[in-house]
């Protein structure tokens, strides 16, 4: 049976940890940023882990990683 391919837009979006979550990193960060408060843009930069209905998606995306 053929490898399977990795989703190319997913491998640069997501990384995998240790324990087999997802890390993404937050949207609302690219435009309109004179209304946004500067606490929330500090916040905006911190990578989060992806929900679990999202990391069962990501798997089948990535399957190597």
């Amino acid at each position: 049976m053929p490898k399977q391919k990795s989703h190319s837009s997913s491998k640069k979006r997501f990384k995998k940890t240790g324990t087999g979550a997802f890390i993404r990193s937050q949207a609302f960060t690219s435009h309109i940023l004179t209304k946004k408060s500067p606490k929330r843009k500090r916040n905006l930069r911190k990578s989060v882990v992806a929900s679990a209905q999202d990391a069962k998606r990501l798997r089948k995306l990535l399957p190597y990683k």
